[in-house]
């Protein structure tokens, strides 16, 4: 079986944030003005969609992309059209 914990230990797990993107940061600043349009706290939309605070956090700070069944929770959770989801984030 394998041991997460000693190959954690060792530093052998990437701790490397993903390349910034303008895209996925104007994204996550929609989710935070939808969220705050709604006094949702993230610890709330977090319960809400079924993910944890830490990765509502990252999708805010424009970290990461949702996975599609998450994008559809989110967009539900936040009552959002998917113009107001992507506003600005391009092409």
């Amino acid at each position: 079986m394998f041991d997460f914990r000693r190959f954690a230990q060792h530093g052998w797990v990437p701790s490397q944030k993903p390349t910034p993107c303008p895209a996925r940061e104007r994204f996550g600043r929609n989710v935070f003005g939808l969220r705050q349009g709604m006094n949702l706290t993230q610890e709330a939309l977090a319960e809400k969609v079924g993910i944890s605070v830490r990765y509502t956090q990252s999708i805010e700070a424009g970290e990461y992309w949702p996975a599609l069944p998450t994008l559809l929770k989110l967009r539900k959770a936040l009552g959002a059209t998917w113009e107001e989801l992507f506003r600005d984030c391009g092409e």
